[in-house]
């Protein structure tokens, strides 16, 4: 087929059959009308552009075609197995590939896989949501003069599987004597009596300890048991393997064990050697599979294991305009940097941005604020148990002061904490509506964008800022549409995978507006 795919504009009479009797699937209808518009001569040279250097081998599929199948995986939520069928048995496929009425497979599941992986290494994924974009945009006739943009989050479960201490260090145990058995060409068992660690051979690791889990000293001793068979594992590795310790796979392998052994292990102060470490390490790894899944939580009593995805949306297109997955424990704030950038290459002024407060910290969200962008947020809520929160001072920046409900001032400036003495608030009768503290006065944080925190106060206040804050549900129903076709569990292992399957699936919707408006 080569790298160019050049199917027809005008439609057959069997092509007209299909288009006929699939009017529901809106989709199929759209992107049959402008598949040409979408995968252009610029796009196709740029999605060619990844096959550069090819000289030897199997002659590739062009990969608009596969670009395409790429979308409607997304579209019916298929694997690349069930694609290759599709597209073999499907007429409304077949129509849209070009392949009506044949009997042979336009592509194999290999190419599919291999096409996926340069696509993500050349970051083409961006382009093609930025074709749905230009598209849907072309389309509607739409030609914006300014841009009000908004973000949100939701939560996306990661495909590894989250395991406790013992099963982390056993899987991850595991994994490098099998490394080590396929490098030796050994059976694992043979390599398991060999390494000295019988106890990673089994069904699972707790069932070849087999102990009661309720008992503290057995749960010990099974800790101590694991690790002197890991011990043994590391010393067979070193013994038999040495010139091979930094060279893949077996460093991987090494440096996963490493990782599960310090993140969750510390010595035992009452009973001497190991115990499992008490509180959770910074960016503790949960699952072998998925080295990049974190805990996180949507609220106090949910908690996600996988990532965040996060959108931007065009609130007067509908068109999600850029999209970031971060691990489900990083603060909203870090994905900011990465929607913005995505914005700016819509090449049109940015003039609001409506955010979840959660992204408010970001650096780069404070720079578009003060570059002149309409920010509308939700204020941090003000919290004290039902004692004066600092929305009962008066701040006065300008003058630099904050003064108190009973009339005391004290010196105030963004980034500080105002302070007031100590004896002048013991000797306030209003004393025990502020503070409780007996060695020192009342304090008072002052954030390093209070001014604008207090204004987002007191928009929120008023019943326009509050129907200006309502704007930003477009962003939330267009995040529901994406949690309803990428699911709530990632399809993929890994940050990038993940990351460019959100952007298929976000590019689908983009043309599923379009559609929806022709």
């Amino acid at each position: 087929m080569g790298l160019f795919w050049s199917p027809s504009v005008e439609t057959s009479p069997e092509e007209d059959w299909v288009l006929k009797h699939c009017k529901k699937a809106k989709l199929f209808v759209f992107l049959r009308a402008h598949r040409h518009e979408l995968f252009d001569d610029e796009f196709q040279k740029q999605l060619a552009g990844m096959y550069s250097g090819r000289t030897a081998g199997k002659e590739p599929v062009a990969p608009a075609l596969l670009a395409m199948v790429t979308l409607l995986q997304a579209a019916m939520g298929v694997s690349d197995e069930d694609a290759v069928e599709f597209a073999l048995m499907d007429q409304r496929w077949q129509m849209l590939l070009g392949t009506l009425g044949s009997r042979v497979k336009p592509f194999e599941q290999g190419s599919l896989f291999n096409f996926r992986q340069r696509l993500m290494a050349k970051d083409m994924d961006k382009v093609l949501l930025e074709r749905s974009i230009a598209l849907a945009q072309k389309t509607r006739g739409f030609s914006p003069k300014a841009l009000r943009a908004a973000f949100d989050a939701s939560p996306l479960f990661g495909a590894g599987r989250v395991e406790d201490t013992f099963n982390l260090i056993g899987h991850a145990a595991r994994e490098l004597l099998q490394t080590v058995a396929d490098r030796l060409g050994l059976e694992l068992e043979a390599a398991a009596e060999r390494a000295g660690i019988p106890l990673v051979t089994g069904s699972s690791l707790k069932a070849s300890l087999d102990i009661d889990w309720d008992d503290a000293k057995q749960k010990k001793a099974a800790l101590e048991l694991l690790l002197k068979q890991v011990s043994s594992l590391a010393a067979f590795v070193e013994r038999e393997l040495k010139a091979e310790l930094e060279e893949p796979p077996l460093a991987g392998c090494l440096a996963t064990l490493a990782q599960v052994l310090g993140q969750d292990l510390e010595p035992d102060p009452e009973g001497g050697g190991t115990r499992i470490k008490q509180g959770t390490a910074k960016e503790r790894r949960i699952s072998i599979r998925d080295g990049q899944m974190r805990h996180g939580r949507k609220s106090k009593t949910s908690r996600v294991d996988g990532y965040k995805r996060h959108v931007a949306v065009d609130l007067e297109t509908k068109l999600i305009i850029g999209v970031a997955l971060t691990p489900a424990n990083r603060p909203e704030a870090e994905a900011a940097p990465e929607l913005l950038r995505d914005v700016k290459r819509q090449a049109v002024p940015l003039v609001d941005l409506y955010i979840d407060r959660g992204y408010l910290a970001s650096a780069a969200v404070n720079d578009e604020r003060v570059a002149g962008v309409e920010v509308h947020c939700k204020a941090f809520p003000l919290h004290n148990s039902n004692r004066f929160t600092k929305a009962d001072f008066v701040l006065d920046l300008e003058a630099g002061t904050l003064v108190c409900p009973a009339g005391q001032t004290a010196a105030a400036a963004p980034g500080t904490t105002a302070r007031f003495p100590a004896k002048v608030c013991r000797a306030c009768p209003r004393r025990s509506e502020c503070t409780t503290a007996t060695d020192r006065g009342r304090s008072v944080a002052i954030h390093e964008q209070e001014a604008f925190f207090v204004e987002l106060r007191r928009i929120q206040k008023t019943r326009e800022g509050r129907a200006e804050l309502r704007k930003r549900v477009t962003v939330e129903h267009s995040l529901a549409a994406i949690s309803r076709s990428q699911g709530k569990r990632a399809r993929y292992v890994g940050l990038r995978r993940n990351l460019f399957d959100l952007r298929r699936h976000a590019a689908v919707e983009n043309l599923y507006v379009a559609a929806r408006a022709a």
